[in-house]
């Protein structure tokens, strides 16, 4: 496989999750994962995880669906070289449920994110997060 071929599988797959990640659906969502990410995947972002690897993934959307439930991301901007692809995100969203703490707001929220995804054997493993928190938290008026 050529080094074109492969950052365009990479992209494909990273924009595959994104738009399972999308769809709300939490079985969806687990079933895209366990189908892209290694079970090993490390995770390194800033939200707080009692788990490790594939299950860590799965408990920060399961705990973002459930404050967010119409949680949206768009994809800014794409860009892939050797074994990584980094996506520049715009987040979207209404707490109906709690979030880090904080009761329901019923407030909208709309923040950036950037993440790093690392592939290895086709499958994602290891993920790198900046995620815009404390915009995140001033909109919800914390």
């Amino acid at each position: 496989m050529t080094a074109d071929e492969t950052t365009t599988r990479h992209k494909a797959t990273a924009t595959r999750l994104h738009e399972a990640l999308n769809s709300g659906d939490l079985e969806v969502i687990a079933k895209t994962i366990d189908e892209l990410v290694a079970p090993d995947v490390r995770f390194h972002a800033p939200v707080p995880m009692a788990t490790t690897g594939i299950q860590a993934l799965k408990q920060v959307w399961t705990a973002l669906l459930s404050a967010f439930p119409d949680l949206h991301v768009t994809v800014e901007d794409m860009i892939a070289e050797g074994d990584k692809v980094v996506v520049r995100n715009t987040v979207t969203g209404t707490q109906r449920g709690g979030f880090r703490g904080l009761p329901p707001t019923g407030k909208s929220v709309c923040y950036g994110e950037m993440f790093i995804i690392r592939f290895a054997g086709g499958r994602i493993a290891e993920i790198w997060g900046v995620v815009d928190v404390a915009s995140q938290m001033r909109q919800l008026a914390v």
